[in-house]
């Protein structure tokens, strides 16, 4: 990775943050999602997809003074097995202490570093599904994989009221 942000840099542009555990069913759903993303579309300058894992502080210089962050997760709520759900800004800190999704904590700490840091994003949506199964195993529930495309379709479509059109990927012949 690069040098940190300084205090005062320009803003880094838009961040689409996969996070979880492609080991534990469902828990993966994040990162399933951002690699579907970038596979199906061409991602313009100052756009970046990171498969963040289940990884924390070494998600600082990866988050650090970006303009706009939207996180991809297994996120715990009562809307049911695969549902969208979709935790804007001010929602978030709330999220956040109920342990919405199974590693928060971990990105919790690190938006907490860059805010004293001043170099915490400018702003961050929580786009995800509510997990059925987080059993170990590299496959998602079905009622998750059916509705992982919804997700990814959220994400562009967040994408587009920030002004950013994502091109579609040239299908390439079997």
């Amino acid at each position: 990775m690069g040098a940190l942000a300084a205090p005062g840099d320009a803003p880094r542009g838009v961040l689409i943050l996969g996070l979880g555990n492609i080991l534990l069913g469902d828990e993966g759903l994040g990162v399933r999602a951002a690699e579907r993303l970038a596979e199906r579309y061409e991602l313009p300058e100052g756009v970046d997809v990171v498969d963040g894992g289940t990884t924390g502080f070494d998600l600082i210089e990866v988050l650090a003074d970006r303009d706009r962050v939207i996180v991809l997760d297994a996120v715990d709520d009562d809307a049911g097995p695969g549902a969208l759900v979709r935790l804007d800004q001010s929602a978030i800190p709330v999220g956040w202490t109920t342990k919405q999704s199974h590693h928060q904590l971990g990105l919790g700490d690190v938006l907490a570093a860059l805010t004293l840091l001043d170099l915490a994003p400018n702003a961050i949506t929580v786009l995800g599904l509510v997990p059925v199964d987080l059993e170990l195993g590299l496959a998602l529930s079905p009622a998750v994989a059916a509705q992982l495309d919804t997700l990814v379709d959220a994400a562009v479509a967040e994408l587009g009221g920030l002004g950013v059109t994502l091109v579609p990927r040239q299908a390439v012949p079997a």
